[in-house]
């Protein structure tokens, strides 16, 4: 009997391979492997050349809703109430605080850090002023500011008064007295400051209203000067903190020190970014080694793959270079995904390559490669395809992030396509036949089980796949997207020991600032004339009438007691607030003046006389942050304690604004909330909507590709529920173990449905071309799980494992996704090769 009829195959021994579809592709590009191989690398060395220009981004525009009208909001605001860059280092001492040892450490720390170019002033216990840890009169401070640095202070007052400071506490000192913070104020870059502001008015106005060719040649200007500015103060930044850090180091003998700060989260960002794509790379790199030699065990079924990463790999990223598309911390394992799509690729033209080899061993190499690529190029186009759909279905989400990995992936696999089809095919036909090439190789038993379990128990398979879509949909019910930034890295990193020291002892960590109007007042609200006590004398009543009357429309005419009481009722509430931190605004400064004014609250005039006489200085740092008087309204800045479990964003958010009318009298319109914490609450509540959104568009998508394909509502059913059901088990199961959506693993479903829905169409695919030969289901069934069968085992596994690599990154959503949609692609992988031939059966689409 002749190989063919053993494998039930009776189409004739000789191939015919010149089929109308594939005789230009066998004529031009397997007639000259070695011209094609000479464009192939002209093309990658144009693009590896732009390589060069690839570029990471950890900005936190990185990170942000597209056209959130509130990141409007912010940026006015902003704009408004101009503020430097911060960093912080705290200070835990391993003696007392206060003790000259702590002291004098801090104090050396301080002044070394002074040395760093890019600082421009550092706030420590150290240089504060403190006006009641003395025995000298106010009168004589003017001029003899006192603080811990002078021998004068008594230290045990000066701790009991910055505990009580209305300003520092909870801000540079902690409530238990046992940790401090430097602040760090770091120098304004305004170059970079300037473009970004021009760039983002030029994109407001093409996205409100559209561009000139002017205005899209400035944007197109600004956008390229940005981005070299950014990258230029990314570096500076960079720079500082690997200086700040050095010199931390030096100072651990005298206690514990983190770092933090946005600009210190951004620069770590960048490098977990860089970390990932080498480890990952290596990682599924060393990985791809060790399956290829365990499932085929032949170099060139080794090096031909790899050959095929690398190919892709670098064409990839000298594209993004070229294109100027930015890898952020969401996108930064695309390298690892390209790597092991490109592999089950090569894998399934490998195992059919192998497969035409011992079916038609005397069939010379061009035969083979070329009936290889006309039988695979179809299934992986399609495959390829609904891949495709998979990740731009992640392109419908509103955040920037994944939408830029949606595309970025789509691209990815579009070269993965083509270079599995080109690079590969052309090479095989110049090395020429394996001397094992038909010998079976390694042989896997469980696809042969999974059959065995098909058929006779495909019922049981039924009833378990319902049971665990109940499940699953009750899980998922559960679903929820509450998540702290502060969980999204790992515990041994210095974010997050350093974001969680200041989140619990340093006020908090996610700003959030609430902005008053306060209207103008009455005319029987403004100070009269005689107005004050009549203990007063008739000179300072007429002063004060004479002032009122010139000062009307001056600046200092805009503090009235109605005023600062409305600003310290806002302040007030929100400090009782159990979710907020520290508080700042104007109020606390008042309160700071008022304590020294014998706990009195001062009128009208003596709060314009107070404002008229404070330096320039003070008033750039303590005043004009928390006032516009040109807009008529104050600035109440809070930090939120992000690392409570019970808190809930969106019902605290809203619960702030009702509060501001229903208890404060306020109207809603008077009132502005903004800041980071509303912008990642918004993140955080549209990934709900985009769970919803990408799982529509993909399942729409790909039932469309299944119709295009098969021809067959059927068949398209078929192929769609198994791998449906691998995402929905593991959104389920996230529901059950309470780990709440993030912006990563909210593209596990559509991602696996994208990927593992390949595993239907080669199924379906083998199914049907090998039904057309032997008119059997439960024969046929048997035969591809022995070819196919294999085939999608190999490749899911090797996808599986791939994804387990993520598991070594410090971001926290990338570690949950790696091991999610492993986790997801070996339930599809199990419903592929049971439930899906089980529902074959049941339903027989084939006649």
């Amino acid at each position: 009997m002749s190989v063919n009829a053993a494998n039930g195959d009776d189409v004739p021994r000789r191939l015919d391979v010149t089929p109308r579809l594939s005789r230009t592709y066998e004529r031009y590009v397997l007639g000259y492997p070695r011209a094609v191989l000479c464009v192939l690398f002209l093309v990658l060395a144009f693009f590896s050349y732009h390589s060069q220009d690839f570029q990471l981004d950890a900005s936190a525009d990185s990170l942000l809703l597209e056209d959130d009208a509130d990141l409007k909001l912010f940026r006015e605001v902003h704009e408004r109430y101009p503020s430097n860059d911060r960093l912080f280092v705290t200070f835990t001492p391993e003696e007392d605080l206060f003790s000259d040892e702590s002291l004098e450490g801090l104090k050396r720390l301080r002044e070394e850090l002074k040395t760093i170019p890019s600082v421009e002033s550092i706030v420590t216990i150290l240089d504060i002023p403190l006006l009641k840890s003395s025995d000298i009169p106010l009168t004589e401070m003017a001029n003899n500011i006192q603080t811990l640095e002078e021998p004068t202070v008594d230290k045990s007052r000066a701790k009991e008064e910055i505990l009580h400071s209305p300003v520092y506490r909870d801000l540079i000192l902690s409530a238990d007295g046992g940790t401090t913070a430097l602040l760090l104020n770091l120098k304004e870059n305004l170059r970079y400051k300037s473009l970004r502001k021009a760039r983002n008015e030029l994109r407001a106005k093409r996205r409100a209203t559209g561009l000139s060719d002017i205005d899209r040649e400035n944007l197109k200007r600004h956008s390229a000067a940005y981005d070299e500015a950014h990258a230029a103060l990314n570096e500076r930044r960079h720079q500082d903190i690997e200086k700040i850090r050095s010199i931390m180091r030096s100072y651990e003998e005298f206690g514990v020190l983190h770092l933090g700060g946005v600009s210190m989260i951004a620069d770590d960002m960048m490098t977990f970014i860089r970390n990932d794509l080498v480890v990952f790379g290596l990682g599924v790199l060393v990985f791809l080694i060790v399956v290829l030699t365990l499932i085929f065990g032949e170099v060139r079924w080794i090096a031909l793959p790899l050959l095929s990463c690398f190919y892709a790999g670098l064409l990839m990223i000298g594209m993004l270079g070229l294109i100027g598309w930015k890898v952020t911390i969401i996108s930064s394992n695309f390298l690892a995904l390209m790597l092991i799509i490109t592999i089950s690729m090569n894998i399934h033209l490998i195992v059919r390559y192998k497969q035409l080899c011992r079916d038609y061993p005397s069939n010379t190499q061009l035969d083979l490669v070329a009936t290889t690529a006309k039988k695979m190029a179809r299934p992986c186009f399609y495959t390829t395809l609904t891949t495709i759909m998979g990740f731009s279905s992640l392109a419908v989400s509103d955040i920037k992030p994944v939408i830029d990995f949606a595309w970025m992936m789509s691209a990815g696999l579009l070269v993965t396509f083509l270079t599995s089809f080109l690079l590969f095919p052309t090479i095989l036909v110049l090395i020429g036949k394996s001397t094992s090439g038909t010998t079976r190789g390694r042989e896997f038993l469980l696809t042969g089980h999974l059959a065995y379990i098909t058929e006779r128990h495909g019922k049981k398979v039924l009833a378990l796949s319902i049971l665990l879509a109940i499940a699953s949909v009750v899980g998922i019910s559960k679903l929820e997207v509450e998540n702290s930034f502060i969980n999204y890295f790992s515990e041994e990193t210095e974010i997050f020991q350093g974001m969680k020291l200041i989140d619990e002892k340093l006020g908090g960590t996610t700003p959030l600032e609430v902005i008053l109007n306060l209207e103008e007042q009455s005319e029987s609200e403004k100070p009269a004339e005689g107005a004050e006590t009549v203990e007063q004398d008739k000179d300072l009543l007429e002063l004060e009438a004479s002032y009122a009357l010139e000062s009307a429309d001056s600046a200092e005419y805009w503090f009235t007691p109605y005023k600062i009481d409305r600003i310290k009722e806002a302040h007030d509430y929100l400090d009782s607030l159990p979710e907020v931190g520290k508080v700042l605004s104007l109020a606390s400064i008042v309160r700071v003046a008022e304590d020294l004014n014998e706990g009195k609250e001062f009128d009208s005039l003596e709060l314009s006389l107070l404002y008229s006489r404070v330096p320039d200085e003070i008033k750039a740092s303590m005043i004009d942050p928390f006032i516009s008087i040109d807009h008529n309204e104050a600035r109440i800045i809070l930090r939120i304690l992000d690392s409570r479990e019970d808190l809930r964003r969106k019902e605290f958010l809203e619960q702030v604004k009702r509060d501001f009318t229903d208890k404060l009298n306020f109207e809603e319109k008077d009132v502005t909330i903004t800041g980071l914490l509303v912008l990642y609450n918004n993140m955080l509540q549209s990934l709900f909507k985009s769970q919803i959104s990408t799982l529509s568009v993909v399942m729409v998508g790909i039932a469309a590709m299944f119709l295009v394909l098969f021809r067959s509502v059927v068949l398209s059913v078929i192929g769609i529920v198994p791998n449906v059901l691998g995402a929905v088990v593991v959104l389920g199961i996230m529901g059950w173990m309470e780990i709440p959506l993030d912006m990563m693993t909210i593209t596990i479903a559509a991602i696996t449905i994208g990927i593992a829905v390949d595993n239907g169409i080669h199924y379906i695919y083998r199914f049907r071309e090998e039904f057309a030969k032997n008119g059997d289901y439960i024969e046929t069934l048997y035969l591809c799980h022995s070819n196919i069968g294999k085939a999608v085992l190999y490749t899911t596994m090797t996808i599986i494992f791939g994804f387990s690599i993520l598991i070594l990154s410090n971001f926290t959503p990338t570690m949950y996704f790696g091991v999610f949609t492993a986790l997801a692609m070996f339930i599809a992988l199990l419903a592929a090769l049971t439930l899906l031939p089980k529902l074959i059966l049941l339903w027989r689409p084939f006649g």
